[in-house]
């Protein structure tokens, strides 16, 4: 009864290490967010479109909102890496929830089987 009051009072060590850790995770996730915005976002090449006289094409004419030779472009990995990295990343996750799956059909398949031929040898 006692460790019941205890823990609705908010005093469980396993509870204020879960807030702990849901607080750096969430951090760490906007520490990366506000990181890839500023990346993709003010590194980012700006396309203006101008017609020509002809009115037939446009030329794209590209423009860094920062200049290339600006020492804040140092922080940043090159721009190809802003598309790399996110399409890594889910082919990654991709793999795992696919790998998971995969493994717990396997592994629900041979339970159903077992069952299968137990009932079977009992019938037998």
């Amino acid at each position: 009864m006692d460790n019941l009051m205890f823990m609705r009072l908010g005093g469980g060590g396993a509870q204020q290490l879960d807030k702990l850790v849901g607080l750096a995770m969430l951090v760490a996730a906007s520490v990366v967010f506000l990181y890839y915005t500023i990346w993709t976002l003010l590194m980012v090449y700006m396309i203006r479109r101008s017609a020509l006289r002809d009115g037939q094409r446009l030329i794209r004419i590209v423009q860094p909102f920062v200049d290339s030779d600006h020492p804040l472009q140092n922080v940043f990995p090159p721009r190809v890496w802003a598309i790399r990295i996110p399409v890594i990343l889910i082919l990654l996750a991709s793999a795992v929830v696919g790998s998971f799956l995969s493994v717990v059909m396997i592994r629900s398949n041979r339970k159903r089987a077992a069952k299968a031929k137990a009932a079977g040898k009992k019938k037998a």
